[in-house]
């Protein structure tokens, strides 16, 4: 299956246990596909580097650049397509759908109600990470 994961979602399972951590679990075991580009790599490295992630970053005895790197590792990137902006609250939310067309996701993850509050985008669901891990149960 092929899943863009929104930043909110890689932060999440990349420093902590829950849904998230076990999407990223699934994408390192390879039952999915990640697919990223180059500007939601840059903001997730932003994001990251906050001074909010540092105590936790630390205490799992890494550093923000190795993160970026697992990240980039971990997901294929894709250019994203150029689409209609969609999302005029947050642009970054246009890079993830951007990103989705681009990469041919069959889904999309996020954490944003924002997002997910689309449902869908160019017939590509906008899921929780547990809808997305139910689905890839089936």
């Amino acid at each position: 299956m092929r899943i863009v994961a929104d930043t909110n979602t890689v932060v999440s399972g990349l420093l902590w246990d829950g849904l998230p951590r076990q999407l990223i679990d699934a994408a390192r075991a390879r039952r999915i596909s990640l697919y990223s580009s180059s500007a939601l790599a840059a903001e997730f490295a932003e994001v990251i580097a906050r001074e909010q992630f540092a105590r936790r970053i630390r205490a799992a005895g890494l550093s923000a650049a190795e993160l970026v790197a697992d990240y980039i590792r971990l997901a294929r990137l894709v250019v994203p397509a150029d689409i209609v902006p969609k999302v005029a609250a947050d642009p970054d939310d246009d890079q993830v759908l951007a990103c989705a067309v681009a990469a041919r996701a069959e889904v999309i993850v996020s954490g944003d109600k924002r997002l997910r509050n689309l449902k869908n985008y160019q017939g590509i669901p906008i899921l929780s990470a547990r809808q997305a891990l139910q689905l890839i149960a089936q």
